[in-house]
């Protein structure tokens, strides 16, 4: 097995020298010295909070050529997850549960350039998503998909291999209205025709 180079940041030295002693003995990682760090393939770094401090290190670590991060905060809320997610974060998990197996678990999720959340967070995260789309884009024919309804409703039956008139009479829409909803998928989307929105769609898992 191909052990994942590690580089181990923090916002005291203490936290770094701890984090590094956990993960030096684990065959799938190895952690980097100070004068390796642009071998790094994950970066992790350990902080109190998600605060200032925490999004100077990580862009540092970013302009230093690591783009996979985790992150190990002793406080995380819902809020701290869309920071560090905005801020290009993969894996989160917080300080009092960064076992060593957590950890490389997370790690190597990372480095296979995967997610990984506090369930409790992401179940939150989840409910929100859902309350947004139901409260405030349902209403008004969005969704996060980048389509509005009435686009998905277009390209499934176009996927079926029905014709604009086919679509047109489906839908109670007129058949300039069908041309226009496709000419502005894409166009917006900058697809070739018909053919590949439909593969687009399919391909992002949008019907």
């Amino acid at each position: 097995m191909e052990r994942i180079e590690v580089q181990v940041l923090a916002s005291d030295p203490i936290s770094e020298a701890g984090v590094a002693s956990q993960l030096r003995p684990r065959p799938e990682v190895r952690v980097l010295g100070a004068g390796e760090h642009t071998r790094a393939q994950v970066a992790v770094i350990v902080v109190d909070a998600v605060d200032a401090d925490a999004l100077r290190i990580l862009h540092a670590s970013q302009r230093g050529g690591v783009s996979r991060t985790v992150l190990v905060a002793g406080q995380l809320d819902d809020g701290d997850l869309v920071t560090a997610v905005e801020a290009g974060v993969l894996g989160l998990v917080r300080r009092g549960e960064a076992t060593p197996d957590r950890l490389v678990k997370v790690i190597r999720s990372a480095a296979a350039g995967e997610g990984s959340v506090p369930p409790d967070l992401l179940g939150r995260l989840l409910d929100q998503v859902g309350k947004l789309q139901r409260q405030v884009l349902g209403p008004r024919g969005l969704t996060f998909t980048g389509l509005a309804t009435r686009e998905i409703a277009v390209l499934r039956l176009v996927a079926d291999g029905l014709d604009t008139c086919e679509i047109a009479r489906e839908l109670s829409y007129s058949e300039r209205t069908v041309k226009n909803v496709l000419h502005d998928i894409t166009s917006r989307l900058q697809l070739r025709n018909r053919s590949h929105a439909v593969a687009y769609a399919l391909r992002e898992g949008l019907i």
